[in-house]
């Protein structure tokens, strides 16, 4: 089977790609998908677990072009540009995930399905953590009575809250 690119090379690298719903199958020779940024690892780039993580943030074209930029971004606490994270594929710090946000947050949506943590609840003290969730989703919802300027029931949830509250406080006396 040749390149579906330059119909000259034989292909080597077979992607499959959903789209809309929609398979979408590509053949290409290792050069054709170099060009396109499809290679993840070429012979002078080994395989490596911050390579790979890396390429989730972009592809080897975009860091140069980023590198090439004037006054980079970097995190107050530990001075590491975005750069530095698409390269190595690690961030520097906590605090990384608050100066690089709007960058992060496509791939971590991309890779995870959502930038927001939801992961399992432990089955013991497992009630409490579901509380908090449930008073933090409350306490939107008065939020957004209080704009929308329906006061009865801003304070029906203002209730719920309290509610909640208590019954937090006295497992946490536990």
């Amino acid at each position: 089977m040749f390149c579906d690119d330059c119909k000259q090379n034989p292909a080597t690298v077979h992607l499959t790609q959903m789209l809309n719903g929609k398979k979408i199958d590509m053949h290409l020779c290792p050069e054709c998908a170099a060009k396109k940024g499809l290679m993840l690892f070429t012979n002078d780039k080994q395989f490596s677990i911050p390579n790979f993580l890396g390429s989730f943030l972009g592809s080897e074209f975009n860091l140069k072009d980023m590198q090439t930029m004037a006054n980079p971004k970097t995190c107050n606490n530990c001075g590491m540009s975005f750069a530095d994270i698409r390269q190595t594929g690690k961030l520097g710090c906590s605090e990384c995930y608050e100066a690089f946000d709007s960058e992060l947050e496509p791939t971590l949506r991309r890779i995870h399905g959502n930038s927001k943590h939801l992961g399992k609840i432990p089955l013991r003290g497992g009630e409490r953590v579901f509380l908090k969730k449930e008073m933090d989703e409350l306490k939107l919802e008065l939020q957004k009575a209080i704009r929308e300027e329906s006061y009865e029931q801003a304070a029906e949830i203002r209730d719920k809250i309290k509610e909640l509250e208590k019954v937090i406080n006295e497992e946490g006396s536990r």
